[in-house]
């Protein structure tokens, strides 16, 4: 589930309307709609502490929504992969929500992922791996 998606169900759940929430933690209503509608994400950890405090969940409750894909990682690489998968995502999630890297050098590293990931699907292709 998308940090948005999480977001709603949870105001929801408080029985909060948008304009409520964003005085609450210290944004606009605006900010709140895009937030839902998954248009942007919080530029800070501190947003993401302050909806925790709100909803009284744990931090990564925000933090994390590729469940999938550490479910995936897990079924196909055991413990040690879920462990993995989750090491990358929360280093990921940290580097984008508040690291110090300048937006140029983030797009080269979401870039240099990518081909990275292109090239090695490729390379087990060709020498007959599947994972």
């Amino acid at each position: 589930m998308k940090f948005g998606e999480k977001l709603k169900k949870k105001r929801k759940e408080a029985q909060l309307t948008q304009a409520e929430l964003a005085g609450k933690i210290g944004v606009t209503f605006r900010t709140i709609i895009n937030y839902e509608n998954n248009n942007i994400y919080p530029r800070n950890r501190e947003i993401y502490q302050k909806l925790a405090d709100v909803f009284d969940v744990d931090v990564n409750y925000f933090l994390t929504e590729d469940e999938e894909f550490v479910t995936e990682a897990r079924e196909k690489y055991g413990a040690n992969g879920m462990t993995q998968a989750q090491q990358i995502l929360a280093q990921a999630t940290a580097l984008f929500a508040g690291g110090e890297m300048s937006e140029d050098d983030k797009d080269y590293l979401v870039r240099a992922l990518q081909d990275a990931y292109w090239t090695a699907k490729e390379n087990n292709k060709k020498f007959g791996r599947r994972h």
